[in-house]
């Protein structure tokens, strides 16, 4: 499916800082369905310090069973430092301005058998979290929620309280979330799936806490948002064609391969967008695939990467090593 041409049809900023966007088709009608936990890729266009176009990836928190609309919340900040980025430019958007996108993809989904869901949130990360509430209370599944964030500072409160019947629980004090979190971590029938979504460090700390409660990994889901939330990686060998050279720790491939001369196509540099999809050759030691935009199917063959975020597999026997085919 190609990319999607929407419209924004509503804006809500009543929380300082956050923006609430609703998007439509021009001519109204249904917009492809989505599983919770899904996110939209939108094309931020070149300009306004942007020295280039950016695709940038948020979570949709509406209905996802047959919308007729799109709905994002989208904090005012840029992952690298600046303010031209991908949000800024959601933050100047107007009702009727044109939007371009992909059509959503999910890697955040809610395990169907689990027994019951343990949901962890801080500030904007309550997005996807809350497109899970919305899959819980129409299938009738335990949910619970634990919900950090500033006083006066808080997305989607309203839904939130709609969806949990009000009883979730909202913490403006780490300390306390952190207490109350270790409790619910040891007090959860077998079978319960933890999911968890905020800052990197503050994510880490529920993954820690969850692992010292005795958690299986396999229980445990994260939603990350952009390289600033990646592992740096070992290093490692690519070769393109004739041509062998490192990747180094924090340097992804398509950085090293566009140091060496290498154009090869992409946009979101980000793992969301797809632009960047390498084909790989038969001396490929395995792939750490860490996008949002390949398929389970896509993963499981081996046989392509993508250059910004994807990283060489340890070998057992050797350098680890990704073969490049142009």
């Amino acid at each position: 499916m190609g990319r999607l041409r929407l419209v924004v049809a509503g804006i809500d900023d009543t929380v300082p800082a956050v923006r609430r966007l609703v998007l439509a088709a021009p001519q109204g009608g249904e917009l492809p369905s989505y599983t919770p936990g899904s996110h939209l890729v939108l094309d931020v266009p070149a300009g306004a310090g942007r020295e280039r176009a950016l695709a940038n990836a948020y979570s949709l928190v509406g209905e996802g069973l047959h919308p007729s609309r799109y709905e994002i919340a989208v904090l005012l900040c840029d992952p690298h430092g600046g303010a031209a980025g991908g949000s800024a430019w959601v933050h100047t958007l107007r009702t009727g301005d044109p939007v371009t996108a992909m059509p959503p993809r999910s890697s955040f989904a809610p395990v169907q058998a689990a027994t019951r869901h343990l949901l962890v949130a801080a500030g904007i990360g309550i997005t996807p979290l809350v497109s899970h509430l919305r899959f819980h209370a129409r299938w009738g599944r335990e949910a619970e929620l634990l919900y950090l964030h500033r006083a006066g500072r808080g997305a989607l409160l309203d839904e939130v309280a709609e969806l949990t019947g009000g009883v979730a629980s909202p913490f403006h004090d780490r300390a306390d979330l952190l207490s109350r979190l270790r409790e619910r971590l040891l007090d959860q029938p077998i079978g319960t799936h933890l999911y968890t979504c905020g800052p990197t460090g503050f994510m880490d700390l529920v993954v820690s806490e969850a692992q010292e409660a005795g958690w299986p990994a396999s229980r445990i889901h994260l939603e990350h948002f952009g390289l600033d939330d990646l592992d740096p990686g070992e290093p490692f060998d690519v070769t393109v064609g004739e041509r062998r050279f490192e990747v180094a720790s924090g340097v992804s491939l398509l950085e090293a391969m566009e140091q060496q001369g290498y154009a090869v196509p992409n946009l979101c540099r980000q793992g969301v967008c797809g632009e960047c999809r390498l084909d790989l050759g038969p001396a490929t030691t395995g792939v750490w695939h860490r996008d949002l935009y390949l398929t389970d199917d896509d993963k499981a063959a081996g046989d392509c990467a993508m250059a910004c975020v994807s990283r060489a597999l340890p070998a057992a026997d050797g350098r680890s090593h990704l073969e490049v085919s142009l």
